[in-house]
């Protein structure tokens, strides 16, 4: 169980050291935490030929990998260890750009659960994605 103190990365190099323990979405999926603080935080994805499905447009499980870690950055960042319990994505264009970015915006913190708004973006600034995040609060 993870405690509290450990939730304490208030830099990008600290959060990167704590979610080095997600190996699917660092290692396997390739996403890096560009930036984060409190209630933020920032990722990027290189899209690889193994992200793209049959027809070469990326697949969606990818986006939302990349979004649903986003958000995790951001929720857990000097906080109470926190899960997604809810979460929608909505696809909107195509990636046609090389990288992937999603960034939050942060809602609502509460006593249980919190809220927060991820947009993932390309290299392009074209928009691909938005995805609405509701966390359930782990409190020990």
């Amino acid at each position: 169980m993870i405690h509290q103190s450990e939730l304490n990365f208030m830099t990008p190099d600290e959060a990167r050291a704590f979610f080095a323990g997600d190996r699917y979405a660092t290692e396997v999926t390739g996403i890096f935490i560009e930036d984060c603080g409190t209630h933020y935080a920032k990722c990027s994805l290189a899209v690889r030929p193994d992200h793209r499905n049959a027809v070469g447009q990326v697949m969606g499980g990818v986006l939302f990998t990349l979004a649903d870690f986003t958000f995790a950055v951001a929720a857990n960042n000097g906080g109470v260890p926190t899960v997604t319990a809810v979460s929608q994505i909505t696809f909107l264009s195509p990636v046609r750009g090389e990288k992937l970015f999603a960034e939050t915006t942060f809602i609502k913190d509460g006593k249980r659960s919190c809220h927060y708004l991820i947009e993932i973006t390309d290299d392009q600034d074209t928009l691909v994605a938005t995805v609405s995040s509701t966390g359930m609060h782990l409190n020990n």
